[in-house]
């Protein structure tokens, strides 16, 4: 059995440009580093870009994807959260087959995990569900019986709690 590393929670504020992203990977692949979940949306000004990463490797390693991120022209500021109390929220799609004998099951299950209905056919429903990672994965277990169809996650959004900027 290996321990696998922990999971770090990054933020980086970049500068709202074409092939900002492509440069910001670039780093992480050149360190052997993989990313678990990247999140990409505008800041409030829409000069710049918010990016929220999750990656799992060597921490020594990251510290160095670190100072190598801040160094980019267009990185305003790149910190790693781990250890640090945030608010974590991911979002998934998923699309169930759903008879009629089934849907009352179906709707008692998304009513435990706070999920909204999208879409209902005499077929499939699908659900929209936000949460923790373990929220997610919970919900993904018991609809799995069912028939997923389909599924989409985004990856985990960041923010840190208090006055604390992310």
């Amino acid at each position: 059995m290996t321990i696998q590393d922990p999971a770090h929670s990054i933020s980086l504020l970049v500068s709202n440009k074409p092939g900002v992203l492509v440069r910001i990977a670039l780093v992480f692949s050149r360190r052997g580093y993989n990313i678990d979940s990247l999140v990409v949306s505008p800041a409030l000004d829409g000069n710049f870009s918010r990016i929220s990463i999750v990656a799992r490797g060597n921490p020594d390693t990251l510290e160095q994807i670190i100072l190598q991120l801040e160094k980019l022209v267009d990185v305003i500021h790149a910190h790693d959260h781990t250890g640090i109390s945030l608010v974590q929220r991911e979002m998934a799609l998923f699309k169930v087959k759903a008879c009629s004998e089934e849907r009352t099951e179906l709707l008692q299950i998304a009513n435990h995990f706070k999920a909204t209905t999208l879409d209902m056919t005499e077929t499939a429903m699908i659900f929209q569900v936000t949460g923790s990672t373990e929220k997610i994965d919970a919900i993904t277990g018991l609809l799995e019986k069912f028939g997923v169809i389909e599924f989409i996650r985004t990856g985990k959004v960041i923010m840190a709690r208090g006055d604390e900027v992310t």
